[in-house]
This record gives structure tokens, sequence and C-alpha cells, in this order.
């Protein structure tokens, strides 16, 4: 592996134990951040599974996005995350952005899940 990725996953592991460690219980809404999508999920630790779960390649977002990688897909992202997390019960988690930095895409889509009802 190149010097790069390993900084990265270790980046990553930085923060997800970090988040863990503050979690207290919350569920996880997790971030992941390609050149041509966004996906985010809201991972329960404590069960091991996803409570909710949306990306710029939904089907409930096909019609409204003409591209995956932008900040107005992940705010749309964001807010259907939040929709969904919601309706499954779930108001308050902890924010994982995965390594990202806290800017551009990975910022829209926390500001826009935040608008729509979880709070973190």
């Amino acid at each position: 592996m190149t010097n790069s990725i390993i900084r990265t996953q270790r980046r990553k592991q930085r923060t997800r134990f970090a988040v863990k460690a503050s979690a207290h219980g919350r569920p996880r809404l997790s971030v992941f951040r390609s050149g041509r999508h966004i996906y985010a999920q809201i991972i329960a630790d404590d069960d091991g599974r996803t409570v909710a779960a949306a990306s710029s390649i939904d089907t409930d977002l096909k019609g409204k996005l003409k591209v995956g990688a932008s900040k107005a897909a992940a705010a749309e992202v964001g807010k259907l995350l939040a929709e969904r997390a919601v309706k499954a019960g779930v108001k308050e988690v902890v924010f994982d952005r995965g390594g990202y930095m806290f800017h551009g895409r990975v910022k829209a889509l926390a500001d826009a899940a935040r608008e729509a009802g979880l709070s973190f």
C-alpha cells in the first residue's frame, strides 16, 4: 500500500475511535464521499445494524440531481437521510466524517441533516 492510503486509513480510524468514545449510546451518522457520489448512513453500533441510509444514487433522488458529486446533491442526501432517520425514531446522532475534512460536500450534508431534524 502507498503511504497516502495508509495515512487516510489511519485518519479514518482515529476519527471513528473518537466518535465511538463520545457517542454514549447514540447512533453514528457515517459519511462516504467518492469522486462521483456521496453516501451516508446511520449506524447503531450497539446492535451493529443500519437504521437509515441515503445516497446520491438513490431512486428517490434520481430526477432531482444532475450530478452526484456536488454540494446540492450532498444537501439533498442529508435531507433524505434525516427524514428516514426521524421516521425510524432517531433524532440524536454523532457525526462520523470518516477522515474527510468538515468542508464542502461533507459540511453541506451535515447542515442539511440538521435542518431536516437531526441533532448532533
